[in-house]
């Protein structure tokens, strides 16, 4: 490609080519030209390629920088460098993504990116050491298994998940609906640990809860159709979340096999009264970062 310039395509948003050093950190594809700025990375063309809808709301930018983070890191080993443990990309990819982002932004999106897996982590808070825990929720071996408990759609419009992100940290500091973060987490230990231990039942209503709260905290994290898809699935009795901070982009659903099934068809027919809105299909990617062969 032309020295000196870096051209980034992407489904979903139109191909932008900039010199390096002038390369615009607030454009829709900011955060990869950041990390082409952070390798000094002139004359290449960066060709993202995802299965998701844009702005989904399912940590797409997140995977994206850490994909192109080790790209770049097993292109410098072939100069000589050494070769980026996974815990450095995750601190990398976080920090130029908050910064770009430009608001406060949780690490949970790299860690899944770069470790795969369904995972609980917890973050230390500690000055020294590790700045997380990782509890394996569901053992690689059942990952094909617990697929079928899930169900993923996309609604049809973008997220727009920082004003609602901001929102919540506002609300946060000014000590406005703080009871209710200590609510939720308590839901999100007691989904955890339900999980682990295969209790479905008790999963979900802590998930439903915490869904509960979101809305109440932020009545706009669900347009009338994410509405629509969260009642009927709690009249399935299953439980159901928005992704990511809502806004648009998807929503998941979890529960018995039998009673998924069940839910798959009702979430089509409300789907198929907008453009664009679908199911998606899960796979859950045990694996995490690595080189493609």
């Amino acid at each position: 490609f032309q020295k000196g310039m870096v051209k980034i395509s992407s489904k979903g948003f139109k191909s932008a080519t900039y010199p390096l050093e002038h390369a615009p950190f607030d454009h829709p594809l900011g955060l990869m030209f950041a990390i082409a700025s952070y390798f000094n990375a002139e004359g290449i063309h960066i060709n993202i390629e995802s299965s998701s809808p844009p702005k989904s709301a399912l940590g797409g930018s997140s995977a994206a920088a850490v994909a192109l983070i080790a790209a770049f890191s097993e292109a410098y080993k072939k100069m000589g460098a050494a070769l980026l443990p996974r815990s450095e990309i995750v601190s990398l990819a976080y920090a130029v993504e908050q910064s770009v982002a430009g608001v406060p932004c949780g690490l949970q999106d790299q860690l899944a990116a770069v470790y795969g897996g369904v995972n609980a982590w917890f973050w230390q808070g500690e000055v020294k050491g590790s700045l997380y825990k990782r509890k394996i929720v569901i053992k690689k071996k059942s990952h094909i298994d617990f697929a079928r408990h899930l169900l993923l759609a996309y609604c049809g419009i973008p997220h727009k998940s920082e004003q609602i992100n901001s929102r919540w940290i506002r609300q946060f500091v000014s000590g406005k609906h703080r009871n209710y973060w200590y609510e939720i987490i308590e839901c999100v230990k007691t989904f955890v640990n339900s999980l682990s231990d295969g209790n479905y039942e008790t999963a979900l209503v802590s998930m439903n809860r915490e869904t509960a709260l979101r809305r109440r905290m932020t009545p706009e994290v669900l347009d009338e159709m994410g509405k629509k898809l969260i009642a009927v699935a709690l009249e399935g009795q299953c439980g159901a979340r928005f992704t990511g901070a809502g806004g648009g982009g998807c929503l998941w659903a979890l529960g018995e096999k039998i009673k998924i099934d069940r839910l798959r068809n009702d979430w089509k027919n409300i789907l198929g009264s907008r453009r664009d809105a679908r199911l998606l299909q899960i796979d859950i990617d045990s694996k995490g970062v690595r080189k493609e062969k």
